[in-house]
C-alpha cells in the first residue's frame, strides 16, 4: 500500500463552466441524510443527484429522520425533491438498496421488501469491478460496544443537537457575509479527545464484525465522521453525512473507491481520500488529504 498526500490544488473540484456537471460511478453510498431535521442539507444533497448517474446507489441509514419528525414535523419542499429524486433515479434503471438506520428503525420492519423499487436490506455486500466484497451497514448495532451508559448518550444526544443549533446559526452567519458552509460540530469533534476514543471503539467494532464476513472492506455510517482508511488486511469507510459533512462514498468507473466532499461554491464534489484496489493481488494503494 502506498500513500500519496493530495496537494491544495489537486484536491479542488475540476468545474466544466460550459456545461453541466455530470458525475458517473459504478457505485454511490450515503447515510445520515436526516431528511425531516432542520439541520439536513437537502438543497446540497438534491444538486449533487440531479448531476449523478450511478448504476447502484447504496442507502445506509438514517436517511429520515423520524425520530426529529416526533419532535416537531419538519418537512420543506426540499426534503420532499430528494425523496422524489432517488425514486426517480430507481425507476430510470439505478439498482436501489436501503439499509435502515436507527433513526429511520421502523423501515427496518419492511427488510426483504421491494418498496418503490427500493430493496430494503439489514445488510448488503457489493462485489466491486475488481471482485472485491464490500458489506454495507448502518452501525447502531455497535452502540452497546461505543457507549458507556444510557445517562451519557442521552447526554452526548442533546449535546450534539445542541452543536448543531449553534452550527444553523454559523451557518447563516457565514452565508450572510460571502463565506462557504463550515461544520462548527465536526471541527468541536475531532479536538474532543472523549469524542475520538468514541470514534475509535466504533471503528475497531465494525471492523472486528466485518472481518468474520469474509469480504474485503466495509463501508458504514451512523457517527458522522466521513473516513477511508486501512486497518489490517480490511479498509474502513465511513460515508460521512449531509448534517455536518455533505460527504458520501463512490466507486468509480475504474474500481477506485473514493471519499467525496460536496462544495457548495463550485457546485460539485471533490476527492478527499481514495483507495485503488488491484484486481491481480487485490493491494490497496490510498490516497489521503
Amino acid at each position: 500500500m502506498s500513500i500519496r498526500r493530495i496537494t491544495d490544488n489537486q484536491s479542488q473540484p475540476q468545474v466544466n463552466s460550459g456545461s453541466l456537471l455530470k458525475h458517473s460511478f459504478n457505485a454511490l453510498w450515503l447515510s445520515d441524510i436526516h431528511l425531516g431535521s432542520k439541520d439536513c442539507k437537502a438543497e446540497y444533497l438534491l444538486q449533487f443527484l440531479r448531476q449523478t448517474h450511478t448504476d447502484s446507489l447504496y442507502l445506509v441509514g438514517d436517511i429520515i429522520d423520524i425520530w426529529a419528525m416526533k419532535r416537531r414535523v419538519y418537512w420543506p419542499e426540499s426534503h420532499n425533491q430528494v425523496l422524489q429524486q432517488l425514486l426517480i433515479m430507481a425507476k430510470n434503471g439505478t439498482k436501489i438498496i436501503y439499509v435502515p438506520g436507527n433513526h429511520d428503525e421502523p423501515f427496518k420492519a419492511y427488510v426483504g421488501f421491494n418498496l418503490w423499487d427500493v430493496s430494503i436490506a439489514k445488510e448488503h455486500i457489493h462485489t466491486t469491478l475488481g471482485g472485491h466484497k464490500i458489506l454495507m451497514l448502518h452501525g447502531d448495532q455497535f452502540d452497546s460496544q461505543v457507549c458507556v451508559g444510557k445517562a451519557l448518550t442521552r447526554l452526548g444526544d442533546r449535546l450534539y443537537d445542541l452543536l448543531l443549533v449553534l452550527n444553523r446559526l454559523l451557518h447563516r452567519i457565514r452565508t450572510h457575509l460571502g463565506y462557504p458552509y463550515w461544520s462548527l460540530a465536526s471541527y468541536i469533534k475531532l479536538r474532543v479527545n472523549k469524542a475520538q476514543q468514541a470514534i475509535g471503539l466504533f471503528r475497531a467494532a465494525v471492523v472486528s464484525y466485518a472481518q468474520d464476513q469474509e469480504v474485503d472492506g466495509v463501508i458504514c455510517g451512523h457517527i458522522h465522521q466521513p473516513e477511508l482508511s486501512q486497518q489490517g488486511k480490511l479498509f474502513y469507510a465511513n460515508d460521512g453525512d449531509w448534517v455536518e459533512n455533505c460527504t458520501f462514498i463512490a466507486e468509480s468507473d475504474r474500481g477506485e473507491l473514493q471519499l467525496h466532499k460536496w462544495d457548495e461554491q463550485t457546485n460539485t464534489s471533490f476527492v478527499t481520500a481514495s483507495i485503488s484496489l488491484n484486481n491481480k493481488c487485490k493491494s490497496l494503494k490510498q490516497q489521503v488529504a
